[in-house]
């Protein structure tokens, strides 16, 4: 192991590869440019609310093999909760008509054979269209390979990719898109039951692992903002925080886990991914009817998935460029519209907040997705971690701590 390494930020991949360092005993520091760790993954006490809210309704499914051996690690799983099986309700709100799709667990999907389970107005065969997914030539577009229209898109796939992928389905990645169905759709109804974060996302996943690392040694300093690397020819020297300068010693090892605007930034050459696409959340505190299930997707709403906590109703709109400059009032009120239709809620705009996230991830574009780089650089001693590098997944919790997962165990070989 080198002598020190350096994490250069404290959200999701920068923690994961912190933790699995630091369980394998080796010397840790944590350099984060805020005052709190898990980036995009986090919570905060909102004032307009007078409550604490996570910046973005993130869901984990019981595949994401890597997010659960994570959250096992820093002994967090118990603060997911969700239905125990493949539960998904639906409403359409240009027809009123509301279904839940319930998949089995085995591998078999048998479930699409009883049309109590699957979406009306489909059939059993109309469900084959994933496997050509599966069998799409490197590069394609989704819209290339699938018909994008008809019930089972309307009503099942488009949701479902929208949501993993943050890009209109019809453009993005089908190399994205059959990753996401080839560990969870594919793999039966046991890897996608969904999983939320109980408490909130930095009580599951930011806060354990801050634990985690600093009682097995590691060090987390916040406040942190890295402003420039020193290169010579084959590995970095130096990490420059700007009113600091720190020199890297010879068997020293930096990960680089920070978002891809800035990590262009910082090494030259770096070929990231340039396009993004935005990310809208709108949360109500008004308490949840009872009988509101946790999650319920839309059809032919402005809302596509609305989230049922005990304090209040969440909502999540993907790529949602098409948002950024319209009012937040407007905004509130014409989501809250929807909100209460779908929760039979009657009754005035209660307490809100927007949240806006313009780069929530990278378009999942075969383009974009051709841009991301390898853990690996030309720098002996330079890792890179982050949801934007090579994964094989989109900009996804799981993909994130992959990516950490992944400059861990490259860290061995930089001396």
């Amino acid at each position: 192991m080198p002598r020190l390494i350096h994490i250069i930020g404290a959200g999701l991949a920068g923690l994961a590869a912190a933790v699995r360092l630091v369980a394998q005993g080796a010397r840790v520091i944590v350099h984060e440019a805020t005052n709190q760790a898990g980036g995009r993954c986090r919570s905060y006490h909102d004032p307009s609310l007078g409550m604490l809210i996570d910046n973005g309704n993130h869901l984990v499914l019981s595949g994401n093999r890597a997010a659960l051996a994570f959250l096992d690690t820093i002994g967090a799983r118990d603060h997911l909760a969700g239905p125990g099986s493949a539960s998904f309700p639906f409403i359409d709100l240009a027809t009123g008509e509301r279904w839940t799709v319930r998949a089995n667990d085995g591998p078999v999907p048998w479930w699409i054979f009883d049309p109590r389970r699957r979406v009306p107005g489909t059939r059993a065969r109309d469900y084959l269209s994933f496997l050509r997914l599966l069998r799409a030539a490197p590069g394609a577009m989704i819209g290339e390979v699938l018909d994008c229209k008809g019930p089972i898109y309307e009503r099942l796939t488009r949701p479902f990719l929208l949501a993993a992928l943050n890009t209109e389905p019809p453009e993005s990645s089908a190399d994205l898109a059959a990753a996401v169905i080839r560990e969870t759709l594919a793999a039966g109804g046991r890897r996608y039951h969904p999983l939320f974060a109980r408490d909130g996302l930095s009580a599951a996943f930011a806060e354990p692992a801050l634990r985690f690392v600093e009682a097995n040694g590691g060090n987390v300093a916040f406040g942190q903002r890295l402003h420039a690397l020193a290169f010579d020819a084959d590995r970095v020297t130096g990490l420059d925080f700007g009113d600091v300068s720190v020199p890297l010693r010879p068997d020293d090892a930096i990960v680089l886990a920070v978002p891809p605007v800035v990590a262009a930034s910082l090494v030259p050459g770096l070929s990231t991914p340039t396009e993004f696409r935005a990310i809208v959340n709108a949360h109500f505190r008004v308490d949840p009817p009872a009988g509101l299930t946790p999650m319920t997707g839309i059809v032919n709403g402005m809302v596509e998935w609305l989230f049922a906590f005990p304090d209040r109703l969440s909502v999540t709109i993907s790529s949602a460029d098409r948002m950024l400059d319209t009012p937040r009032e407007e905004l509130a009120s014409r989501i809250w519209r929807e909100v209460a239709e779908i929760a039979s809620i009657a009754g005035p705009l209660p307490p809100w907040q927007i949240v806006r996230e313009r780069r929530a991830t990278f378009a999942a574009l075969p383009r974009e997705n051709a841009k991301r780089p390898g853990a690996r650089t030309r720098w002996n001693n330079l890792l890179l971690a982050g949801d934007w590098t090579a994964t094989g997944l989109p900009a996804t919790i799981e993909g994130a701590i992959r990516s950490g997962n992944r400059a861990a165990e490259l860290i061995g070989e930089t001396t």
